[in-house]
């Protein structure tokens, strides 16, 4: 979402990197850079003017002026500034008496049923049992579609006839939470079109029958700077107590996200990227400064490496690593795995300067040299994944025709897994092995 942000911003510093020392105008110059940036990202001007002026009374300050490296210090004075314009994390608030019950708002079409799926599951990996209720009679299949994503989750729904009100339904719905035991209410309440008197007197009587610990804005990250007007429309008549960013994984330029918590003043609690149940991140703005900057988030990575990979699995392949015996059918098993945590040009962008590196392909591409890849190790025998060094001329022709590839491209992977096992059986000879790298990639 925040790619054309990153490159521009990457391009300013480094430029601001090759300047030993640091005049006034000089940061006048960067920070100009900075602000037509930020503005053709669809950051809210306002935003923009107040950001700008924070950093420029720090960096020509003698925080800058005083710094051995003037240069690295304006980089951290933004980041640090970058962070405090996307707010505090946000947490959900679950106190009180059970059910907790937290309402979802929105607009048509921006993905309020899914993100409800999305965020029972978030809810069940927690150790609660959320119940979701069908409060939306007005959008053909709404109900059908959250009873068809809580089977595939194995969670409850609550659903009642299309002719019963809104506000009656969802109140029906907390009673029968009581009787099944769940403690945590997730209502998918109707959206429309556009703001009307008729949706917000809707979910205002809605707001009244149920007393919700939260009410929860789903925003399309892609609507940039009209999603910004929006939550301030709904927070002025319903009283939002949080933020939820969804198709953050889009071509978006990124500035509602930078704009909805300074224009507000509610935080931001998730982001949602992606169609999969498991797509959901809980909103860190330290780490999404991070990635807006280019320096990656080796943090949420870790984290969802490890919600995706079999332990068992990892110490198979720690133990195979450490004895040098790892083999292309353990690679094909960690392709597989990696596959699992989502889109690979995502999880790339997380490595701090892994995304500039694949910035010139596109996810697509990115993602069609992963299958590719897979589709050769799967062209290959068993006894040829295990024992590559058999692998000839005419087992290479044959590899190459059953993958749809050339034989270059099998050639090549076989060279890079060469050097790949030459690397391990490097590190295996060390103290730690390769102890920490199942942690982060299996």
């Amino acid at each position: 979402m925040f790619e054309s942000l990153t490159e521009k911003l990457e391009a300013v510093f480094q430029r601001l990197g090759k300047r030993g020392v640091l005049r006034e105008a000089d940061v006048d110059e960067v920070l100009r850079e900075i602000r037509l940036a930020l503005l053709e990202a669809d950051v809210h001007y306002k935003v923009v003017k107040d950001f700008t002026g924070r950093v420029r009374t720090r960096a020509v300050g003698a925080e800058v002026t005083k710094s051995l490296t003037p240069a690295q210090q304006v980089v951290k004075i933004v980041h640090e500034e970058l962070i405090q314009t996307l707010g505090e994390p946000g947490q959900l608030t679950l106190q009180g008496t059970a059910p907790y019950v937290i309402m979802l708002v929105g607009l048509q079409g921006s993905g309020k049923t899914t993100t409800a799926a999305k965020l029972a599951r978030f809810l069940k990996e927690k150790g609660h049992l959320p119940l979701m209720v069908a409060a939306d009679t007005y959008r053909p299949a709404a109900i059908r579609q959250l009873e068809v994503l809580g089977q595939q989750l194995g969670l409850p729904v609550y659903s009642e006839d299309s002719t019963v009100a809104p506000p009656e339904i969802c109140a029906n719905g907390v009673r029968d939470a009581r009787r099944r035991g769940a403690d945590v209410v997730l209502l998918d309440t109707a959206g429309r079109l556009q703001i009307d008197p008729e949706m917000m007197a809707e979910l205002e009587a809605v707001k009244q029958a149920v007393r919700p610990v939260e009410v929860l804005l789903v925003a399309d990250a892609m609507t940039g700077q009209e999603s910004v007007h929006i939550a301030a429309g709904f927070h002025e008549r319903i009283g939002l107590t949080g933020l939820i960013l969804t198709k953050v994984d889009g071509d978006a330029r990124g500035g509602a996200a930078i704009s909805m918590r300074a224009v507000t003043g509610v935080p931001i609690k998730f982001l949602g990227a992606g169609e999969k149940a498991g797509a959901l991140e809980v909103f860190h703005p330290d780490r999404l400064a991070s990635r807006i900057l280019g320096m990656g988030d080796v943090l949420s990575l870790i984290e969802r490496a490890e919600a995706t990979f079999d332990l068992e699995q990892a110490e198979h392949l720690e133990r195979r690593l450490r004895e040098a015996q790892f083999d292309l059918e353990d690679f094909l098993a960690q392709l597989k795995q990696v596959k699992q945590m989502g889109p690979l040009h995502q999880l790339l962008d997380m490595v701090p300067g892994m995304g500039r590196m694949t910035r010139d392909l596109s996810p697509e591409e990115t993602d069609r040299n992963m299958k590719r890849l897979e589709a050769i190790i799967l062209s290959m025998t068993p006894e040829e994944r295990r024992t590559p060094r058999i692998i000839n001329g005419s087992r290479r022709k044959r590899i190459a025709r059953g993958s749809g590839t050339s034989v270059q491209e099998v050639n090549m992977l076989l060279n890079q897994f060469r050097q790949m096992q030459r690397m391990m059986k490097q590190l295996g000879k060390g103290k730690r092995g390769m102890m920490g790298l199942p942690r982060l990639f299996g």
